[in-house]
C-alpha cells in the first residue's frame, strides 16, 4: 500500500465516493477521516501532510468501500443529527432526515411551553420525533410504540442517552393494539408511505438498508393513514391534535382522510426543499 498523506488519502477517497455516484463526496470522504481518526477540523487542518499510518488507512479504505457500496452515511458514522440532537442510528430503524423537522415544528406549535400532559409518538422508529418533542416541551411525558423489537430498542437507547428516558416510555406494539389514544393532548407518526411499487426504483441506500416495513404504505401509500386516523377519530379525546408526516404528493389524499373523518382546523406545512411534508388536525 503506497503511503498517502492525510490530504491524500481524503482526496483519493473523494474520487471514489464521486465514481460511486455520492453527491456530497468530499464532504463524506472528510468526515469519515475525521470520525476514524478522532481528529476535529483543526487538528486535520494542521496535519495535511501527515503520512497516513497503515491501520487507519485499512479501517478508512474499508469505511469508504462500504459507502461506496451503497451502505447509508449514518450507519457508517453511527450518529445523526435531528432537531438539535445526535441520535444512534443503525439498520435497525429508518434513518431521521431533515424534511422531518418541519413536522416536528407543526407538533410544537400545537403545544405550549408549559405543557405537562402527554405526547404519543407511533412507530417512533429512532425515537427521533418524540425526543425532539421532550426535548422542547420539558414538562411533557411521552409514550412511543414500535412494533418492530428492532427499532424498539435503539429508541430505548436514543431516549436513554439523551436524558429523556424518566419522561419516555417505549411499547413493542403496533398502533392497532394501543389503547391510550383517550390519554394524549397530541399524536404524532411518520407512518410508511411509499406506494409498494415504487419501492423498487428507490435510492439504494434507501431501498436496501432501510427496514422496509418503515417504508412500504401499500398500493396507493395510504394504509396508515386509514388505520391511524380512523383509530384516531374513534378513541382521541376531544380537542387533541394529530400530526403525520406526509408524502410530497400526498396532501390533498391525507386531508381528505381527515375531513371525511370528522377532524378539524387541519394546517400543512413544507419542508426545505419546498414540498408539502407535514399535516395536523384536531379531533372535536
Amino acid at each position: 500500500m503506497a503511503e498517502l498523506t492525510f490530504a491524500e488519502a481524503i482526496n483519493k477517497a473523494a474520487k471514489e465516493l464521486h465514481a460511486a455516484g455520492i453527491d456530497d463526496a468530499r464532504y463524506e470522504a472528510r468526515n469519515l477521516f475525521l470520525l476514524l481518526a478522532d481528529f476535529s477540523s483543526t487538528d486535520l487542518i494542521s496535519a495535511e501532510t501527515k503520512l497516513i499510518s497503515n491501520d487507519l488507512a485499512i479501517s478508512y479504505a474499508h469505511a469508504i468501500e462500504r459507502r461506496c457500496s451503497g451502505e447509508p452515511f449514518q450507519h457508517i458514522v453511527g450518529t445523526t443529527e435531528f432537531f438539535g440532537l445526535s441520535l444512534k442510528t443503525d439498520a435497525r430503524a429508518l434513518i431521521p432526515r431533515p424534511d422531518s423537522e418541519c413536522v416536528v415544528e407543526l407538533a410544537l406549535e400545537q403545544l405550549n411551553h408549559e405543557h405537562n400532559g402527554k405526547v404519543a409518538d407511533l412507530g417512533t422508529g429512532t425515537g427521533a420525533l418524540l425526543s425532539a418533542i421532550l426535548h422542547n416541551r420539558p414538562n411533557s411525558l411521552g409514550i412511543a410504540l414500535e412494533r418492530s423489537s428492532r427499532a424498539a430498542s435503539l429508541a430505548v437507547e436514543n431516549l436513554e442517552a439523551l436524558g429523556l428516558g424518566d419522561r419516555s416510555e417505549i411499547l413493542n406494539i403496533s398502533w392497532t393494539e394501543w389503547s391510550g389514544w383517550g390519554d394524549c393532548d397530541l399524536i404524532i407518526s411518520n407512518p410508511p408511505y411509499i406506494e409498494s411499487a415504487i419501492i423498487p426504483t428507490l435510492q439504494p441506500e434507501v431501498r436496501d438498508h432501510d427496514p422496509m416495513d418503515a417504508l412500504d404504505g401499500g398500493a396507493d401509500g395510504l394504509d396508515a393513514y386509514r388505520e391511524i386516523i380512523s383509530l384516531g377519530a374513534k378513541h382521541m379525546k376531544s380537542d387533541a391534535c394529530l400530526v403525520l408526516e406526509i408524502g410530497y404528493d400526498q396532501k390533498v389524499a391525507v386531508t381528505d382522510l381527515l375531513s371525511s373523518a370528522g377532524f378539524i382546523q387541519i394546517q400543512h406545512r413544507k419542508d426545505l426543499g419546498g414540498n408539502d411534508r407535514a399535516i395536523a388536525a384536531k379531533r372535536p
